[in-house]
């Protein structure tokens, strides 16, 4: 509508039944909006409400096993917890000991430093094997961007690059 004094854009609100919104306050001159100010609120709460239901947030996953496990089935655990990582959850993974296993708890650390070997390429470690009562556990965060192959470093190096001129 153009540059109005603030009383005429007033009267003009209220003849349509609106509010007058101070939209940028530090404007030179302030810029307002006619608008209903009560279903303006109503939407933007829904908007709100609509994207926090569609976020999901990162869960923590676990993962356990014990000091005994085979290599076969250590390797089923690790791709479980890389479909986690993967599904952009964080991982909690756990070596539980019992009995006498306490006393070789040099065990399961390698366990674990071995896993982290593993899902290097997915993954970041986020917290560092520590000990937990009988737990001894690392918590895995996914990787956040992909570590680049070798072929694929090969096939950028390949394509031409085109850098813009900016003038002097």
């Amino acid at each position: 509508m153009g540059v109005l004094l603030t009383r005429d854009a007033m009267d003009i609100a209220r003849e349509r039944g609106l509010d007058l919104v101070e939209v940028q306050p530090n404007a030179v001159p302030p810029v307002c909006r006619l608008m209903d100010y009560g279903r303006f609120r109503y939407e933007e709460s829904r908007r709100e409400r609509d994207s926090r239901r569609k976020s999901k947030g990162a869960q923590l996953k676990e993962v356990r096993f014990s000091p005994k496990i085979a290599g076969h089935d250590l390797e089923t655990r690790a791709n479980n917890a890389k479909r986690f990582l993967e599904d952009g959850d964080k991982v909690k993974v756990s070596v539980q000991f019992r009995g006498r296993e306490m006393l070789h708890q040099d065990i399961g650390r390698q366990l674990l430093l071995r896993l982290i070997e593993m899902m290097q390429a997915v993954s970041t470690v986020e917290q560092d094997p520590r000990m937990e009562g009988r737990m001894m556990s690392i918590i895995l965060a996914p990787r956040r961007q992909p570590v680049a192959r070798a072929d694929e470093a090969d096939a950028d190096a390949a394509a031409p690059t085109v850098e813009a001129e900016t003038p002097a």
